[in-house]
């Protein structure tokens, strides 16, 4: 062959090459992708977000598109449930509501990037325990992932990314400009069988997790992060819900890590529906302006049975705090509390028998709370301000205190009183500092003699199923 000829057949061939390349770009490949997950439930029947016309560009609205796919697999409820599958790419959305027998799952490079435009959040009215929002008297507009009178759903991921974009609702919150209260990023509302797992939350308007009013909750392998300077940014705050597990979970937030509630004044009095049986466990907190674990304010429908263990708290205002006043009403009682690990704290210790925050002016000044049967154990802290800040209420003290081998190393420039105690009965046994005269020591001998149940929860004994999936996707 002439090297004439043998040039034009190398260009010949390159060019068919080209095309076929080019043939294969302009149609679309199938491909698939396995999904594996540990759930509380797996589904029969599996779709994309893409499939509904979403477009993960970061600028077009999702909002129709997780609206449809969700109305759309709503047909499989009865037949074995559905999963939406969210692929790679960031997903602008408003609020959205899930359904019963329902999985939304994030891949690992998926980011949910929460609408800033108003008329994508629809507006709900008060919850019915609290009686007004709570960052003014009218509604409150719907969370980023909402659903109410659900059974058996799951939220969960390869630690993809749900993104509140909170920084233009702190800004519209500090100027007062807001005529509802901020969304959450995560409401589920009189729901039973609930999983939320494996998934990063960033800059939420507001709270972040908030089951409410549901059972049978499992929360786990959650990380949280906000500002420490975001305003009412609360990690998980379960209320008014029974059976709870918390674990594994990193939260930096600008207030409690988590928040337990049930209501407030005399509205969560009359709904009477308490927070019980809630497992927190293997949590690391940062916040330098609240606690790891709050325990109220709004605690109206009662809270007991509180199990947290295994807790690490970092540069955080306090562990664990009780805060409750004269016309909450109920109780906080059965709290058990051990081996909390803790660096560069305001107070270890601290109740507050007068938090000032009231729904509104008609509250019942003879509805006093009881707060007895608080079991604190095996704890250490180091850098601490403050050992204790125990305020009880007046002729109403809190009882039942109990504080055993606890070891408190104080900062440089501590109170020069380690412990401020009012209005309230206890027992302490190898606790250090010295504890004020109204937690008198035992000996050495009660060292063990705080309470910590034995007999685990209902909801500690539930197991995940191995969830598999063929994802057809097309690229």
């Amino acid at each position: 062959m002439s090297p004439v000829k043998a040039q034009v057949t190398k260009l010949f061939v390159v060019l068919v090459l080209v095309a076929l390349l080019r043939g294969g770009e302009s149609r679309k490949a199938k491909i698939s992708e396995s999904l594996e997950y540990s759930a509380i439930s797996c589904r029969a029947h599996s779709a994309s977000l893409a499939d509904f016309g979403g477009v993960g560009d970061g600028k077009t609205s999702n909002t129709k598109a997780f609206q449809n796919a969700i109305s759309k697999l709503s047909q499989f409820a009865s037949e074995g449930g559905a999963q939406l599958f969210v692929p790679p790419g960031k997903w602008l959305t408003g609020s959205f509501s899930l359904i019963s027998h329902f999985t939304l799952f994030l891949h690992k490079d998926a980011v949910l990037l929460a609408s800033q435009d108003l008329n994508e959040w629809p507006v709900l009215k008060p919850l019915p325990s609290y009686g007004r929002g709570r960052d003014a008297a009218a509604g409150r507009f719907a969370s980023l992932i909402f659903g109410t009178n659900l059974t058996d759903v799951i939220i969960t991921g390869e630690n993809g990314t749900i993104d509140g974009q909170g920084a233009f609702w702190w800004q519209q919150f500090h100027r007062s400009k807001l005529k509802y209260t901020r969304p959450y990023l995560i409401e589920l509302m009189f729901t039973d069988q609930l999983q939320i797992s494996n998934l990063t939350l960033l800059n939420s308007p507001s709270w972040n997790i908030h089951p409410v009013y549901s059972s049978n909750i499992v929360i786990q392998g959650i990380t949280i992060l906000a500002p420490v300077t975001s305003p009412n940014t609360d990690g998980i705050n379960p209320d008014s819900c029974t059976n709870t597990r918390i674990e594994d979970c990193y939260i930096v937030s600008g207030d409690d890590c988590v928040a337990v509630k049930s209501g407030w004044d005399e509205y969560g009095i009359k709904f009477g529906w308490p927070t019980k049986q809630l497992v927190i466990r293997r949590l690391t907190c940062i916040s330098p302006y609240s606690a790891v674990i709050a325990l109220g304010s709004e605690m109206s429908g009662g809270i007991q049975d509180v199990r947290a263990q295994d807790i690490v708290a970092i540069h955080t205002e306090s562990a664990v705090r009780i805060k409750t006043a004269v016309g909450r009403g109920a109780y906080v009682k059965d709290i058990y509390v051990k081996r909390v690990t803790m660096h560069t704290m305001k107070y270890v210790f601290w109740i507050s028998g007068d938090y000032k925050s009231h729904a509104d002016n008609k509250y019942d000044p003879k509805a006093i709370p009881e707060i007895k049967g608080i079991n604190y154990r095996d704890m250490v802290a180091e850098n601490v301000s403050m050992a204790g800040r125990l305020s009880g209420i007046a002729n109403d003290p809190f009882t039942g205190i109990c504080i055993s081998n606890v070891t408190i190393g104080m900062a440089a420039k501590s109170k020069k009183q380690p412990w401020n105690c009012a209005d309230i009965e206890g027992i302490t046994s190898g606790v250090t500092p010295k504890p004020c005269d109204l937690l008198p020591d035992q000996g050495p001998e009660k060292i063990t003699a705080c309470d910590f149940p034995t007999e685990p929860l209902p909801i500690e004994l539930v197991e995940f199923k191995k969830c598999s999936y063929k994802m057809s996707n097309f690229l």
